[in-house]
């Protein structure tokens, strides 16, 4: 079986209220972290940024976004083996964030949640939780 090459992605984590934002694509039942694929010549920071404003209208400077961690899984719905490599970037804005057209709902969740999300999203609510920044 070939080698599938990982999956690099980059996420954010608003958290209010000891609660942090997530998302679901529309028809879809999954909660996942705003966030996604890191372009070419993008660092991680700047995918986070772009895709934090693409999806859920937050106007982030790239160098305001403090890294928190890499979480390393299998990536959802994609062949076993495939893993995503997701760094997670703290975000501080006191802006409302606004569902765009790819995200149908935004989500305030606690480890409560867990059930809802993929396993990179439930590995980043396990790890905010053990953190003390969310419930």
């Amino acid at each position: 079986m070939p080698h599938l090459p990982d999956l690099h992605v980059a996420a954010i984590a608003l958290v209010r209220d000891r609660r942090v934002l997530m998302v679901t694509a529309r028809d879809r039942e999954v909660y996942y972290m705003p966030g996604g694929k890191i372009d070419d010549g993008e660092t991680a920071a700047e995918a986070a940024a772009r895709e934090a404003l693409e999806e859920v209208a937050l106007d982030l400077r790239p160098e305001s976004l403090e890294e928190l961690f890499e979480v390393v899984v299998q990536a959802h719905g994609e062949p076993d083996g495939r893993l995503v490599r997701m760094r997670v970037f703290r975000a501080e804005t006191d802006a409302p964030p606004v569902a765009s057209a790819e995200v149908g709902e935004l989500h305030w969740v606690t480890t409560a949640d867990l059930s809802r999300c993929p396993p990179a999203g439930a590995e980043v609510l396990q790890r905010l939780a053990a953190s003390g920044v969310i419930d």
